[in-house]
């Protein structure tokens, strides 16, 4: 287990550290060539034989594209290792380097006891948030070891200045809750089923949270056959979980909605060996929107902020939803099935109109783990986001360099998409006739088709974020789109 902490206003030590990083642009490290020299490190962080070790140390790392780690054995601490980060960024990156950050701390060896410090010198405080955030996506905190390790880390930083930065309450808030979701996504699917990831989202909601939750064959009666299609096979039922906070006269109202896929056995269209593995992050969606929730509701936006987590485990027996079958979603279309492994459409087809219809919300965002050709569209780094509104696209992009969780704009354009799920029989189907045609963009293009023709329709505006790549990018969950969606909204709500 990793427990990360921010250090206290008081005098930095590295007494009995096991580690010290030290993260820092190549030139505020003097790693180059017009700032050559010693670091410009904290006062009295490391005595003059440290700091010459740094010295060495940082001039033998080259920080490359995108960063890089060197380490030594320092005695006290016992490691050192200095994080150099590229002076040079692209437009398409946060200016925070918080991909950098993110890359460098993935190679370090924690090991199993110990305490550590990692100490960002940033270029600009504002920084902060998305630096912490990095940091909290390249140490994950669930472990199911039985060594009972624990390592625990303190993160400081220091402004352009040398001056202190200290956290506030949004950088712990958005830093608790990322790791948190990170955990969820961790967890073993026999462990995190639909009920219990309700049971887990209900019990971190505070006072002022108004809870309501749709179950099992009740999805029915409300309309709801997208989500009780995808999940009637599991052991546990599906849900629809909705919370809500803020003034209900508020003349702005904005809805997150979760795709919570607890494990994705491809359905009767089933998942080939090699494919199924990971599945349990499927619910990374709703994880990253239940997350950016909990930090909304802690700051207390003035806007009505509601959160749908639309929750199922995509399994196999008798009661499996077939090919062929067709199933009526919450806006009243029809949906010819032709592919089970498209199901996490159909629960947010269903969550983004009961936002629409039941709820009224002015603003519909989306989060899934919708398709793995995001990761070839937009990859490892980059979400893709969707969305029917070119401000809220802006918004959308400049809350991912912000919070360092990027983003990077696919087409939103019904016209040339919405042909892919014609049926002979039904409204539509869940899945396109041609899969070499922008698959991610029609993806969302089915999810947008059943909140379009709700009342209002005109003046809703509408994000959807696949995240499937950055959630997961190897064999670890990373809290992505937490501090994403809080920023966004906050933008959002002005």
């Amino acid at each position: 287990m990793i427990e990360l902490s921010f250090a206290t206003s008081g005098r930095l030590s590295t007494s009995g550290l096991q580690h010290l990083v030290v993260v820092a642009p190549a030139g505020r490290l003097g790693a180059t060539k017009g700032h050559r020299g010693a670091p410009k490190l904290p006062p009295k962080l490391l005595d003059r034989k440290r700091t010459n070790l740094l010295t060495e140390l940082v001039a033998q790392t080259k920080p490359g594209d995108r960063g890089a780690l060197g380490s030594t054995l320092a005695e006290d601490p016992v490691w050192l290792h200095a994080a150099v980060l590229p002076d040079r960024l692209s437009r398409y990156n946060s200016p925070a380097r918080a991909d950098s950050i993110r890359h460098a701390l993935e190679s370090v060896r924690w090991g199993a006891k110990g305490k550590a410090l990692v100490v960002l010198l940033l270029d600009d405080p504002a920084h902060f948030l998305a630096a912490a955030n990095a940091i909290a996506r390249a140490t994950p905190a669930y472990s199911a070891r039985g060594d009972a390790s624990h390592v625990k880390i303190q993160i400081a930083a220091f402004g352009p200045d040398g001056a202190r930065i200290l956290p506030d309450a949004r950088v712990r808030s958005t830093i608790e809750c990322a790791r948190d979701a990170a955990v969820l996504v961790d967890t073993p699917p026999s462990e995190l089923h639909p009920t219990a990831l309700a049971k887990q989202a209900k019990a971190w909601f505070g006072r002022g949270v108004e809870v309501s939750e749709i179950v099992g064959d009740a999805l029915l009666d409300h309309g709801l056959g997208g989500i009780h299609g995808v999940g009637r096979a599991a052991t546990e039922p599906p849900r629809l979980l909705v919370a809500s906070t803020g003034p209900k006269n508020a003349e702005l109202h904005v809805a997150l909605v979760g795709k919570g896929i607890c494990f994705d056995t491809g359905g009767l269209h089933i998942k080939a060996r090699g494919m199924m593995e990971t599945m349990k992050a499927d619910m990374g969606g709703a994880a990253a929107v239940l997350g950016a929730f909990r930090v909304l509701a802690a700051e207390g936006l003035r806007c009505r902020l509601s959160l749908l987590l639309c929750i199922a485990e995509n399994a196999v027996d008798a009661r499996s939803y077939k090919p062929d079958d067709i199933l009526r979603m919450h806006s009243g279309k029809t949906v010819e099935i032709n592919n089970t492994d498209a199901e996490g459409r159909l629960l947010l087809g269903d969550g983004v109109s009961w936002a629409a219809r039941q709820l009224g919300a002015h603003v519909v965002i989306d989060a899934a783990t919708l398709t793995g050709a995001q990761l070839i569209a937009t990859g490892l780094v980059h979400a893709a986001v969707v969305s029917n509104d070119d401000g809220l696209e802006t918004m959308a992009i400049e809350a991912g360099r912000a919070s360092g969780d990027l983003v990077h704009p696919l087409p939103f354009a019904p016209e040339l998409y919405a042909h892919e799920f014609r049926s002979p029989i039904a409204d539509m189907r869940n899945s396109v006739a041609n899969r070499n045609n922008a698959q991610s963009s029609c993806a969302a293009q089915f999810v947008y088709a059943h909140l379009a023709d709700a009342p209002g329709a005109a003046a809703r505006r509408w994000c959807h974020i696949d995240l499937a790549g950055p959630a997961f990018p190897k064999e670890r969950a990373t809290g992505y789109g937490v501090a994403l969606i809080a920023e966004l909204v906050r933008r959002v709500a002005g």
